[in-house]
């Protein structure tokens, strides 16, 4: 069971990056807690951070070197631990992501299936019944880390990863599930896709989600992927 930690334990990574971990392990408490602490350093950046850059159980403070120094980024974070609380974490935003399963935008649905013991239908049932939090964001852009699959759904990675999976198609991989919002190479067991643009640097706001969101994906048949991949197109 992962450790949630009251206060920081704190590495040095190189000499302008501090590393604050707050658990021993993948937890949605110890998530929760790395994001608010993100949120409030965002709001108002110490003096010398040029980012804060959150993971699973840890966040990053990029800083330059020549205009401020870890122990002041420390005594800052203990200051806002200081002031956390669980209760004061606000709703996460759910976002519903349309998936097209099996066929030419699934190729390994039916691999899933015979791997878990399930029918096609089942494992259909099963990845669209739960709102996958998101951990943390990374790989390419946009492409996020999801926790909560039902372990009924736990498949192996394939063998050899294919040279190019399409945009927004829908994967599993051990005990995760996720989305590739770009063209990639990738490994994972390809159950659906997505007809809708995940990542697009032409908006405001290029991406659908955020760390700390939830994904629920929805079944949609060929006719209203089509239809919404056509919406989705400039």
């Amino acid at each position: 069971m992962a450790v949630l930690y009251e206060r920081a334990r704190f590495r040095l990574s190189g000499d302008c990056a501090l590393l604050a971990e707050y658990g021993d392990g993948i937890d949605l408490a110890i998530n929760d807690k790395v994001r608010a602490l993100t949120t409030l350093l965002k709001r108002d950046l110490p003096a010398g951070v040029e980012a804060v850059v959150p993971a699973y159980r840890s966040l990053s403070l990029l800083y330059d070197p020549l205009a401020t120094e870890p122990s002041r980024l420390i005594e800052r974070l203990h200051a806002l631990e200081a002031g956390y609380s669980p209760a004061r974490a606000e709703e996460p935003l759910v976002v519903p992501i349309p998936v097209c399963y099996g066929g030419e935008f699934g190729p390994d649905l039916g691999v899933v299936a015979a791997h878990t013991g399930l029918s096609e239908q089942e494992v259909v049932a099963l990845h669209t019944a739960v709102d996958y939090p998101i951990y943390m964001i990374g790989f390419t852009p946009g492409f996020c880390y999801l926790g909560g699959l039902d372990s009924r759904l736990r498949t192996p990675r394939r063998k050899t990863p294919r040279t190019t999976l399409a945009a927004g198609s829908v994967g599993i991989a051990e005990s995760q599930t996720g989305m590739y919002p770009v063209e990639s190479p990738g490994g994972w067991q390809i159950v659906g896709r997505t007809p809708l643009r995940l990542f697009a640097p032409e908006r405001e706001n290029p991406f659908r989600y955020a760390a700390g969101d939830r994904i629920r994906f929805v079944a949609v048949d060929e006719a209203e992927f089509a239809a919404l991949y056509e919406q989705e197109r400039p």
